[in-house]
């Protein structure tokens, strides 16, 4: 490398003007290098004050490929495919990629905990975050909630980081280690993200796993057919701490015969009350399992744990109560938008035909068998809300459960009203992606919240 080289400023360029890439510019910035900033949309006032205030260059409403093209390296936003063709041109100039995740772990020699899965990532995450801060740890949450990681390294180091991990930004790290890497489960999602091949999806599931050492530790869902046949192909150094429903060999977390929650490692030993866990249902109980193995493998005293799985609160539209009106329950589990995490909403509904279901939105190539024997069970009538709902009236249509074919939230919520009678309970559990009606799934959620706070008026 000649000296000119050697001492060239690094260009860094980040696409994407949200959190992440905000975070990422930051760093970068305050790492001495030459940051440019690029994004296809509206960059929110905040984010752009902040970049003018770093004196980040930055543009928006569009790509500028001169001046991406000339990277050193690309910091990517999650949610931008690399098949987009900007990424395929930055591909074909042989820039390297990564996602900010990985950037910001460059610059900290802070310990991970980082988690995923299919379902349960949120809960997981906040609850890890809920037990450390109790016991009064100097920690940050980063991922897919809480600040970039980035930008905490850059402005406001920690000693523990917490982090939530979608597919998405694991498919752009590379040598980022986790400490303590927790999968919860898989089930199929995001697909058409990865040519509909199931086989690609759980191969960024497990890069997980990538640079774990002998001291670092797996916590994994024993039972989830996905990840024991995927186990048998991909070796890890790192220690195995895997949870189960009832005992098995090997487990180090299960629900022993006298319903108490166990904890079993080389160094410790923890039991709990199931009774006293926080947060019902089949699916906490495993999110609790990860939790507390992650928070024993920190050395967090045991009446710490036992306090912060006993009153944690949850997450936002997660099984968030919305309200009761005239005696009916209404539940936001607008974070549900697979199949799969609707499953674990109803089962944790009660054991009685007394749940209007409401379902619908943008479908990622649903099959909706896996919850028909629970919907059998359990619920009385489903309220489609959707642009397009054929699929959901084709799958349901010959059950003998009522149906409403809605098209907006107010005709939902007004056929919800109809059909729930005192004693039962509205689920928002759609199963879909949010994007043919609403921004996000939280503003389908809030939406969804307000509809029901006007009903109480």
């Amino acid at each position: 490398m000649s000296e000119n080289q050697d001492t060239k400023q690094k260009r860094l360029v980040v696409l994407g003007g949200g959190e992440s890439g905000v975070g990422a510019a930051i760093l970068g910035k305050a790492r001495g290098m030459d940051v440019f900033l690029s994004d296809s949309g509206h960059i929110a006032p905040r984010y752009a004050d902040e970049l003018k205030a770093h004196g980040i260059p930055f543009e928006e409403g569009g790509h500028t490929e001169t001046l991406i093209l000339n990277a050193d390296e690309v910091v990517k936003s999650p949610g931008i495919p690399p098949t987009a063709p900007l990424m395929v041109k930055v591909a074909e100039r042989g820039i390297p990629v990564i996602s900010e995740i990985e950037f910001g772990g460059r610059y900290t020699d802070a310990r991970m905990v980082c988690i995923t899965g299919s379902n349960g990532k949120t809960t997981t995450t906040m609850l890890i975050y809920h037990i450390l801060r109790k016991a009064g740890l100097n920690v940050g949450l980063a991922g897919n909630v809480g600040r970039s990681l980035a930008r905490q390294v850059a402005e406001e180091p920690h000693d523990v980081y917490v982090v939530e991990l979608s597919s998405f930004q694991l498919e752009n790290m590379y040598d980022f280690r986790a400490n303590i890497a927790v999968l919860l489960n898989i089930t199929p999602d995001h697909l058409d993200r990865y040519d509909y091949k199931m086989e690609n999806y759980v191969r960024a599931k497990f890069r997980i796993l990538q640079n774990q050492q002998p001291t670092d530790a797996f916590i994994f869902w024993e039972d989830d057919p996905v990840i024991r046949r995927q186990l048998e192909r991909v070796a890890t150094e790192a220690r195995m701490y895997p949870f189960a429903e009832h005992f098995e060999d090997g487990a180090a977390a299960w629900v022993s015969d006298s319903d108490e929650l166990v904890i079993e490692t080389p160094v410790e030993s923890f039991e709990m009350p199931r009774a006293a866990l926080a947060l019902p249902g089949l699916h906490n109980l495993f999110n609790s399992m990860a939790a507390c193995l992650s928070a024993c493998l920190l050395d967090i005293r045991r009446e710490d744990i036992r306090n912060a799985l006993s009153d944690f609160e949850g997450v936002s539209h997660r099984l968030e109560p919305a309200g009761e009106v005239d005696g009916v329950r209404w539940i936001n589990d607008s974070k549900a938008t697979n199949v799969n995490s609707c499953w674990y909403a109803l089962e944790s509904m009660p054991e009685s035909k007394s749940t209007v279901l409401i379902l619908g939105g943008k479908d990622k190539g649903n099959d909706y068998s896996e919850i028909l024997p629970l919907v059998r069970r359990k619920v009385k009538a489903i309220v489609a809300m959707g642009l397009h709902n054929e699929k959901i009236l084709e799958f349901f249509g010959n059950e003998g459960i009522e149906i409403a074919d809605t098209h907006t939230l107010a005709d939902a919520v007004a056929a919800c009203r109809r059909l729930a009678q005192a004693g039962d309970t509205v689920l928002l559990s759609p199963c879909c992606a949010s994007f043919d009606l609403f921004k996000s799934y939280e503003d389908r959620g809030d939406r969804f919240k307000a509809a029901v706070a006007a009903l109480k008026k």
